[in-house]
């Protein structure tokens, strides 16, 4: 199975919200690694490792989250690590 690791940023109603919970939560449920965090300037960072499809699916999941909403996100790939957690820092 092909593992990536991508940086996202995501921008909008993202902070007081429980925004990185549900991250860490949908993280969890499609097996990714990775870290979750906010940022000084409202928006929230996040680091996610597993299949391109599980990915897609966390996004997905992030995306629909019903309390908070994401304006734009921007995403680049970063090298693997191999971790094999989600964590909220």
């Amino acid at each position: 199975m092909e593992r990536i690791r991508r940086h996202f940023i995501f921008y909008g109603y993202v902070q007081g919200v429980g925004f990185r919970y549900k991250a860490r939560h949908a993280a969890e449920r499609f097996g990714i690694a990775g870290w979750v965090r906010n940022l000084g300037d409202g928006s929230v960072e996040m680091e996610a490792e597993g299949s391109p499809d599980d990915i897609s699916a966390l996004i997905t999941a992030l995306n629909d989250y019903s309390w908070g909403s994401i304006e734009r996100f921007d995403a680049d790939d970063v090298p693997v690590e191999g971790g094999y957690s989600f964590e909220i820092r």
